[in-house]
Parts: C-alpha cells; sequence; structure tokens
C-alpha cells in the first residue's frame, strides 16, 4: 500500500506543478483575475492532498490500517472533485461545475480524519 500512495502523490504533485506553470503562463492572457485565482487555488489544494498522499504512503510503512488506505482515497477523490471541478470550470466557463467542488473538500475533510483515526488507532 505504501509505494502505491507514494507514487500516485509523486504524479499528484507533478501534475499540481504543470497546472499550476499552465495556469500562469498559458491562461494569463486569456482569462480574468478571479478565474487565474481560482486555477490558482485548484493547483494549491492539489499539491497540499499530493503531499498528503505521500504522508499516507510514508506512514503506511509503520502503520497498516485500513483508515491509512481510507484517507488516502478520500485524498485522491478529493483532488479529482476539488481540483478537477475548478479547473473544468475555469476552462469551460460553466459554473454549475462549482457545485462539486464543496464535494471534494468534504472528501479532503475526511481523509484527514482517517489519517488521524489511523495514526490514534495505529499499532
Amino acid at each position: 500500500m505504501n509505494r502505491r500512495w507514494l507514487v500516485v502523490g509523486s504524479l499528484s504533485a507533478c501534475l499540481s506543478v504543470a497546472a499550476g506553470a499552465f495556469g500562469a503562463h498559458a491562461l494569463k492572457g486569456s482569462f480574468g483575475p478571479e478565474a487565474l485565482v481560482t486555477w490558482e487555488t485548484a493547483a494549491r489544494y492539489q499539491m497540499y492532498h499530493a503531499l498528503a498522499m505521500l504522508a499516507v504512503g510514508a506512514t503506511a510503512q509503520a502503520l497498516r490500517t485500513t483508515s491509512l488506505r481510507v484517507a488516502g482515497l478520500c485524498f485522491l477523490v478529493g483532488t479529482v472533485l476539488f481540483s478537477g471541478s475548478l479547473y473544468a470550470l475555469v476552462l469551460s466557463g460553466e459554473r454549475w461545475l462549482g457545485a462539486i467542488t464543496p464535494i471534494g473538500g468534504l472528501a479532503f475533510m475526511a481523509g484527514w480524519l482517517a489519517f488521524a483515526w489511523a495514526v490514534i488507532r495505529g499499532r
């Protein structure tokens, strides 16, 4: 389990850097300041949770708990729903995509709670 989250976290971090660079350079002249702030928020939260997936992978070397798997999955789902919906909102202009973003935020929170539970209960 630990290698899987280390790989997924590393790939997500790489994509976050690429998305940030794309937003800062390629989108700068095409979108307004509000859209660019939204894009940056998506990239930032993706990076935070890429690091969280790396923490899950590193912690899994010491603790083998289902809660860690749940945490990693929540971080991954949260990234897709939160950051993915914001990226799609900016690129498409479809405002309804913003309704998906809070579901991703809830997944992030569930992931952090599962991670805390894994550390508290892990042996």
